[in-house]
């Protein structure tokens, strides 16, 4: 027992030492918080404390004193590319390259679709388009379906296994960064050099990573990626998504959803389409403009940040949780499904648990709140910019006590 009491004794005093000396320490005051842990921010970020009063301006300034003017006046109209531009150094673009619009889902359409197009563009009748076989489903239904209106068979494949079937059909290839169940991290770099040399075309899912760790869109050669804003970016339920177009393939990107905001004259109202220049040929309808500012304004917390010291933190603090988890965890209750090394892994620790569901469920009435991947995973998110070192030890702690009252098996 003495023994058990001095190890939590010394994880406490290392986790304080470990916020004291922390340099992101101080970003934790600029989201609205509670006294609980929130380790769910891979599900929907905490809100910057600072968004309602811009959104009050929004809505009663922009919207209801300057009306249609605000189009112009208060750079609606321009605002996909203007936020793209803010999103593009947290994923490794340079700018231009980033519209914000639309759903993750709709933007994944866009991209496998256009992918396929650039494929046709160098000849050899490519037909397949690889898919992670572990993504998040809405990419593989979306997926599926582009594949059926583009006369291309899907071919569900591990991310571990696409080199070994790529091919001289493939045209395309659909991954995620990080797998939403387990937090493991995936290989862009090495994954997106495969597909070049079989010929196909990479498109990356960012949902888990853009915020968390290094991403190097333009370093490493991705030709079209698609991610959500309301994760690590902290942009507000349903917050609208992106989708980035490498430039050399902009003025091939064919677009499968041509509306009029993506027209090079929009208000010309001409029968025939004709695609605007650069990343203006990602839009499609009229922008969802409330959401798209909330976006914007909660995009100043990252004003000063590193990407490489958020992914610094992270990995420092899932380390942290981990080691919390196997001190505290009666033996046998819990196994991490999320990688050891730190190469493979994203900003989330998964822990399998016989007793998942009743466990998350007075995690969170204890004020710990992950949450729950059927049918047995229990997932903890680490947002780097207001999680600190005693959220993880505390986590750990309350989720022993839970496991202590809740019979196994």
């Amino acid at each position: 027992m003495s023994e058990t009491t001095t190890t939590a004794e010394d994880l406490r005093a290392r986790a304080l030492k470990l916020d004291a000396a922390d340099p992101l320490a101080d970003r934790r005051r600029l989201f609205a918080l509670d006294d609980g842990v929130y380790l769910d921010g891979n599900s929907l970020g905490a809100l910057p404390v600072h968004v309602p009063a811009r959104v009050q301006d929004v809505l009663t300034r922009q919207w209801g004193e300057l009306r249609i003017r605000s189009w112009g006046e208060s750079g609606w109209w321009t605002a996909p590319e203007r936020i793209g531009d803010r999103i593009a150094p947290l994923v490794g673009a340079a700018a231009g390259q980033i519209v914000v619009g639309d759903s993750t889902s709709v933007n994944v359409f866009k991209a496998v679709v256009a992918a396929t197009r650039l494929a046709a563009l160098a000849g050899g009748g490519r037909d397949e388009v690889l898919v992670d076989a572990t993504t998040f489903p809405t990419d593989g239904y979306i997926a599926a379906s582009a594949a059926r209106l583009t006369g291309h068979r899907i071919v569900p494949v591990d991310p571990a296994d696409v080199t070994g079937a790529l091919g001289d059909r493939t045209a395309a290839v659909l991954l995620n960064q990080v797998d939403f169940r387990t937090g493991r991290l995936h290989d862009l770099p090495g994954l997106t050099a495969a597909v070049h040399a079989a010929g196909a075309i990479a498109v990356w899912d960012l949902c888990h990573s853009a915020g968390a760790l290094p991403v190097g869109l333009d370093e490493h050669g991705v030709d079209l990626a698609v991610g959500c804003t309301y994760k690590y970016l902290n942009g507000g339920p349903g917050s609208p998504a992106y989708l980035y177009v490498a430039e050399r393939h902009q003025a091939a990107f064919d677009s499968p959803l041509p509306g009029w905001n993506s027209h090079a004259d929009p208000f010309g109202m001409t029968p025939d389409y004709t695609p605007a220049d650069g990343s203006v040929r990602g839009r499609v309808g009229t922008p969802d403009i409330v959401s798209m500012l909330t976006l914007e304004a909660a995009l100043d917390v990252w004003d000063g940040v590193s990407v490489d010291a958020v992914r610094a933190k992270s990995l420092a603090l899932t380390d942290f949780f981990l080691e919390c988890v196997e001190a505290y965890v009666p033996e046998g209750r819990v196994t991490s499904v999320t990688p050891v090394a730190h190469a493979e892994r994203g900003s989330q620790v998964a822990l399998r648990c016989d007793e998942a569901g009743p466990v998350m469920s007075r995690l969170i009435e204890r004020g710990v709140v992950g949450d729950l991947r059927r049918p047995d995973v229990l997932r903890f998110g680490f947002t780097p910019l207001y999680v600190g070192f005693a959220d993880a030890e505390r986590a750990a702690r309350v989720l022993a006590e839970v496991l202590e009252e809740t019979p196994a098996g």
